[in-house]
């Protein structure tokens, strides 16, 4: 699989098999990994992988979180700003009808709606999950570090015939997630990783991108200026 194919493989999996996900593979994407690019080096990321019994009881203790009706932990950070102007509101909305919809999922079914979200708190079933920490003195820089970090892993993961889903959502249950992985004090949980083989029999509608132009304007003309050299 060459970059390009991983890139646009890439996807948000959220259904996954069984499937055991070896050690040795995990161990080779995340010390390729440890190559992603960082301020002064600082490669600000703390990361920890569930397998086996810990996952298994993650995934119980945040079950049981979601059965009883517990309210959600504080976020330690926003997760989008509180007013997103446009064009991000309309992306955003149309990220919801398409993820919902597909479910079958109307826009006024809360109930509904929270059932679906509550698969974020199994992994959709996967077999490994990577949770993302980072030193919460750090700043915009190396959050956009860890950010980097990350999508190296994603990448490297679809070279193993691996898929994942990024999940900001546990950082509202990040109290459970300490419970299990006992971090140092002064970490924030950033998001986890659910990683596994896609369960193809799940079906989900891959969101769709926005065109060129309306994120990327080129300046200049570097093909003419190479041909005029």
């Amino acid at each position: 699989m060459n970059v390009y194919e991983a890139v646009t493989s890439r996807r948000a999996v959220r259904g996954f098999t069984g499937r055991p996900v070896r050690r040795e593979v995990l161990e080779r994407v995340l010390a390729a990994a440890a190559w992603s690019p960082s301020g002064s080096n600082l490669q600000p990321w703390h990361v920890y992988v569930l397998t086996g019994a810990p996952l298994a009881e993650l995934k119980r203790r945040a079950g049981e979180r979601v059965a009883s009706g517990d309210p959600w932990d504080e976020r330690e950070y926003p997760m989008y700003p509180p007013e997103l102007k446009s064009p991000y509101r309309e992306r955003r909305s149309a990220f919801g009808r398409e993820r919902y919809g597909a479910l079958g999922v109307g826009r006024d079914d809360w109930e509904a709606r929270q059932r679906a979200a509550a698969a974020n708190w199994q992994c959709f079933g996967a077999p490994a999950a990577l949770f993302c920490y980072i030193d919460g003195d750090m700043g915009p820089p190396q959050w956009a570090d860890v950010g980097m970090y990350l999508q190296t892993v994603m990448l490297l993961l679809r070279e193993e015939g691996l898929h994942s889903c990024p999940q900001m959502a546990w950082s509202v249950y990040r109290s459970t997630v300490a419970e299990v992985l006992k971090p140092p004090e002064g970490l924030v949980l950033f998001c986890g990783l659910s990683i596994g083989y896609e369960d193809v029999t799940v079906k989900h509608p891959r969101t769709g991108r926005a065109p060129l132009g309306e994120t990327v304007t080129f300046v200049g003309d570097p093909a003419r200026r190479l041909q005029a050299a």
